[in-house]
């Protein structure tokens, strides 16, 4: 019977993934967006995907190490360094942010960290703003994408440099909003051994900034905890844990969304998706191991100069100025 129930969910499973990829493989000739690779490059196909499965296992450990989403740094450094077009490489970076929502997101929810009352609200506005996104986005010119995609990564490094966090925000009463829909919880603290009560406040501000949120997330493939965070934490009042475990519960809905845009627009390739995910979770594995020898402050310098130099190349790409 045990046999047979793992043969049952093995074919459940391969009729899942063929469901998937099979739009993307038929789309893909009929997408408007152009060739992934340029056609006249004379490399051998299986190269590319071998590099970006070496350069995503390096991007993993990084990000794990620095607490940035993959997404972050996947699109300006794919896009800048690679001959892929820009589309396809906003498609991957949605799946490789969604990935790792996917697998944190129930462990998550389990350890009561991720809240459903706080991320039902935020998940409507953003995962509708990001499918806006998303059409605008393949819409635009690419020249126009990478020059808003470069800007908005060196505003994501500016974020970087100046945010602070705040691990239990001090939030002397609930607004009305949170109140009415019974946005708060208890979680245990186990560096104090103690409950939390936690509630939240600005509860309009914020939800009006995940429209922003939403969209970027769309329109660029970057995912959105670098603002999610900040947004949970520092303008509501969300404790750091709550806003990083909801954050990541967040991307499961949000990028899920936009993701299917570019799916059904062919902008989405196992060339690209599968060396990619293998690359990044492999890597997130070695950096976990990493992290706990590695020194914060030098990590975090490193993402910062990374990103900066990632979203300068994309802005001088958008804007035909090859200077490096």
């Amino acid at each position: 019977m045990r046999n047979f129930a793992l043969r049952m969910g093995g074919a459940w499973l391969m009729s899942g993934l063929t469901m998937v990829l099979s739009p993307a493989m038929v789309y893909a000739s009929e997408a408007t967006a152009a060739s992934p690779v340029p056609m006249n490059d004379g490399t051998a196909w299986w190269v590319w995907p071998v590099v970006l499965f070496v350069v995503t296992f390096v991007m993993g450990i990084i990000a794990v190490l620095g607490g940035v989403g993959g997404g972050v740094l996947y699109v300006p450094i794919i896009s800048g360094f690679f001959p892929f077009h820009l589309d396809f490489v906003r498609g991957t970076g949605l799946l490789v942010a969604l990935s790792g929502a996917l697998a944190a997101g129930p462990g998550l929810l389990k350890a009561n960290l991720a809240s459903l009352r706080l991320a039902v609200p935020v998940a409507l506005i953003a995962s509708t703003m990001a499918i806006v996104g998303a059409m605008v986005g393949l819409a635009l010119p690419t020249n126009i994408v990478q020059i808003l995609l470069g800007a908005t990564i060196l505003g994501i490094v500016v974020i970087m440099f100046t945010a602070k966090k705040s691990d239990i925000p001090d939030v002397p009463q609930a607004d009305s909003l949170s109140s009415a829909l019974r946005i708060c919880g208890i979680y245990h603290e186990y560096s104090s051994k103690q409950d939390i009560n936690w509630k939240i406040h600005r509860t309009i501000p914020g939800l009006l900034t995940f429209i922003v949120i939403g969209f970027m997330a769309g329109m660029f493939g970057l995912g959105a905890g670098w603002a999610n965070v900040p947004v949970l934490n520092l303008m509501m009042g969300a404790p750091l844990k709550i806003s990083v475990a909801t954050s990541k519960f967040l991307l499961s809905i949000t990028d899920t969304s936009a993701a299917w845009i570019y799916l059904n627009k062919g902008c989405v390739i196992p060339m690209m998706v599968v060396p990619s995910l293998i690359g990044i979770m492999l890597g997130s594995f070695v950096g976990v191991r990493i992290l706990k020898v590695a020194k914060p402050t030098f990590i975090r310098w490193m993402v910062i100069v990374i990103l900066s130099f990632a979203g300068l190349k994309a802005l001088t790409k958008g804007l035909g100025v090859e200077l490096f």
